[in-house]
């Protein structure tokens, strides 16, 4: 197996490949899933690893002193031979993880292989792909916590113990200086018990993010807005406890502490600053120093951590152990969140230029994940791997079954039926709709009566009604529209296929790989597979015409595609995800099938990372002939930028896309170079909804094709539900085909 490991007297810093250890008893073997990068501890000692022998030994005078008392007892030679042969040796990095139990040890019967479990400890929660664990160092993770999230366990817990050192109480103030990843966590978790908090230091993004996870107000340990907001939250008498979670050789944070205390207030240590207390500022408000050893009572205790005794828990409430796990019900009960604190998740493979962009500043982070290859088997990503149903067909030998409703006799209009009637149908279908010759609008139904009479009554409904059953009981009606809410399309396509009628769906399709199934499900029984989803960007004229000036191609393409999706307004409907499923779930097919169409394939592989602190998607769609698709679904984009934008770049080639106003394709070979651009601006954006639905229109009164495939449509939906499975895991989700 592989391992990160240091040599601590030249600092190189290599992934080796080791023994796997041995499962013992009283433990557990565990595979890695996703360790995390103390930015703090683990730097400090690269930091250390490069120095020079003299600086080595200023940064650690305690092991200096451990050397020359050595030197005291078995004189200089037989001590120079052991500090160089232990610093020219390789040591071991990390010191919190979760992953999946491989083997159980004897004595162990609180996990079974498979289970998902965060874990501890210097010694056994390690950067390793595999690592042996002792029972009081690891706990099983709470379900709807997800993987990378639980890999925070032991920072968690070093930071739940420092601020239990505190005692906070409801009401209190408090000061927190130092805003790297243990005090994000301590602002948190001050937050969740009920205190005021106010943060110190000197980064202002640290400062911004510790503000949007709770903290009152954050600034510069040196500028006005710390002590004003003590001042104003405190009337002035100073906070009632400081927790020190900086590091470095100033002396500045625990003299801020004396400064901004009240009188016999607590100051809680738990970083590894400078602590030349100043006497007098101390003595005067008989302040109350306390120190936080690490992750809880047992920590440093081998009968404890390796022997696996337990402490009483009526003598000892919170020992490492119950930390860890407290530490892990708070965040799947999200009342501490972690998700903002990942800067960066990097393959295992790339841990030493991981450490060197950390060190150099190359990379700034306040918490870097390792994601470990193999991950995908366990509970995390449980869809690492997603099946994309199998499109089967009642008869498949024979012609593909069709609707039971008949082909439309020339010069009979197409009539067609509407469930659902709200901003998107009447402003993108129904226009198109209500105009064009051999179509009737036949019956329209809603929810509310109004909102069925207004359509009526704009568009010329024959009827309007709030009985769903009518209109699917009703055999003049050739196909139906559903353009409802998210959470019904599924449920109401596959009633309406029963029925036998064609049916559009505008996106999605489904919002769970349930309902996608359920869907596949009624195209088999009832032998109706007319379905088209309202994917209309491929439909465009301008984008056509692009796509047919760039021709065919001989290798793989690379394509970008940009959606500047911007804020939603408050109370918009997409902001009811427990619903309607997230905002990407409901829109983002549009991006891939276009992506797909223009590729000519459908995506075999998807992977999606979102930044810190927002919810900006960047997605990479993998193709079979190793062509790939970037997808950037942003919404902190500047409003005034186009919405979509795209490149497609293959064999010499480029086609680019702005915002369905104009295109342009650029060609280079033995005649040299060449360029088309779009002749004239649309008066307004096409984006292929009348196109799309004439091509609708057409399949019914034919009978023929439908405008996509049907295994498109659901190769799309599996796509766009694999990216949150792939946010979920952390690694690339395979697209799996029917077997």
């Amino acid at each position: 197996m592989k391992q990160v490991v240091q040599n601590y007297k030249s600092g190189e810093l290599a992934v080796l490949d080791v023994p796997v250890p041995g499962c013992k008893p009283g433990g557990v073997l565990v595979r890695s899933a996703f360790s995390l990068i103390s930015t703090g501890t683990e730097l400090m000692k690269v930091s250390e690893a490069g120095m020079s022998m003299v600086g080595k030994a200023r940064s650690r005078p305690d092991q200096v002193a451990k050397v020359m008392q050595s030197v005291a007892t078995n004189g200089l030679p037989a001590t120079y031979r052991k500090v160089m042969g232990k610093l020219d040796s390789y040591t071991p990095l990390g010191y919190s993880l979760c992953g999946v139990v491989e083997q159980v040890g004897a004595g162990v019967d609180d996990v079974k292989v498979g289970d998902l479990v965060a874990c501890a400890g210097n010694e056994h929660a390690l950067h390793a792909e595999l690592n042996w664990v002792p029972k009081n160092l690891y706990t099983p993770v709470p379900d709807g916590l997800a993987p990378q999230h639980a890999a925070f366990g032991t920072v968690g817990s070093i930071a739940l113990q420092g601020v239990r050192q505190g005692e906070p109480q409801l009401g209190e103030v408090a000061l927190v200086i130092g805003l790297g990843l243990i005090g994000q966590l301590v602002v948190q978790l001050l937050t969740a018990a009920g205190v005021r908090v106010v943060g110190a230091d000197p980064d202002p993004v640290r400062c911004e993010l510790a503000e949007r996870l709770g903290a009152v107000a954050c600034g510069d340990p040196g500028s006005a807005v710390v002590e004003t907001a003590v001042a104003e939250l405190t009337d002035g008498h100073g906070v009632d406890q400081v927790y020190l979670a900086a590091g470095g050789g100033s002396n500045q944070p625990v003299e801020l502490a004396a400064q901004l205390s009240r009188d016999r207030g607590r100051v809680v240590d738990i970083g590894k600053c400078r602590l030349d207390l100043p006497w007098n500022a101390y003595y005067e408000k008989e302040l109350d120093v306390r120190f936080s050893r690490s992750y809880g009572p047992g920590r440093y205790d081998p009968e404890y951590e390796l022997a696996g005794r337990d402490y009483p828990i009526g003598y000892v409430r919170w020992t490492e152990r119950r930390n860890l796990a407290c530490f892990l019900d708070l965040a799947a009960r999200g009342r501490v969140d972690v998700a903002p604190l990942v800067s960066h998740i990097a393959d295992f493979d790339d841990a030493v230029e991981t450490y060197r962009r950390l060190k150099d500043g190359e990379l700034k982070a306040v918490a870097v994940l390792f994601r470990y290859p193999g991950a995908e088997g366990e509970r995390m990503a449980e869809a690492p791997t997603l099946a994309v149903p199998e499109v089967r067909r009642p008869g498949r030998a024979a012609a593909p079954a069709r609707s039971a409703a008949p082909v439309r006799p020339a010069g009979t209009p197409v009539r067609l039926a509407f469930v659902g009637a709200g901003n998107y149908a009447t402003s993108m279908l129904l226009p198109h709709l209500a105009r064009r010759e051999g179509v009737a609008l036949s019956t329209v139904v809603t929810t509310t009566a109004l909102s069925a009479a207004n359509a009526q009554r704009k568009f010329g409904f024959e009827r309007a009604t709030t009985d769903l059953d009518a209109v699917l009981g009703d055999d003049s009606i050739d196909a139906v529209f559903v353009v409802t809410r998210h959470s019904s399309h599924a449920a109401l396509t596959e009633r309406a296929l029963l029925a036998g009628k064609p049916v559009f769906v505008e996106k999605p399709l489904a919002l769970t790989e349930g309902e996608l199934a359920g869907v596949l499900a009624a195209v088999e029984e009832s032998g109706n597979d007319r379905l088209q989803v309202g994917f209309n960007r491929r439909f465009a004229p301008l984008l056509r015409e692009a796509k047919q000036r760039f021709g065919t191609r001989s290798g793989p393409a690379s394509l970008r595609y940009l959606v500047n999706a911007g804020r939603l307004q408050h109370g918009s409907w997409y902001l009811q995800q427990d619903t309607e499923g997230s905002r990407f779930a409901g829109e983002g097919g549009h991006f891939i099938d276009t992506a797909s169409w223009l590729l000519g394939a459908d995506p075999v592989s998807v992977y999606a990372v979102a930044p810190a602190g927002n919810q900006d998607l960047q997605i990479v769609l993998g193709y079979p002939d190793g062509s790939t698709a970037t997808l950037s679904y942003v919404t902190t984009g500047a409003p005034g930028f186009p919405k979509e934008t795209l490149d497609l770049v293959a064999d010499g080639k480029v086609l680019e896309l702005d915002d369905f106003v104009r295109a342009s394709v650029h060609f280079s070979g033995a005649a040299g170079r060449r360029r088309w651009v779009s002749s004239r601006l649309p008066k307004a954006r096409d984006k292929g909804q009348s196109a799309e639905l004439a091509s609708f229109i057409k399949a019914v009164r034919t009978g023929g094709p439908m405008p996509v495939p049907l295994e498109s449509l659901v190769a799309t939906t599996a796509a766009t539900l694999a990216v949150q499975a792939a946010l979920t895991s952390g690694a690339p989700v395979t697209l799996a085909g029917p077997k």
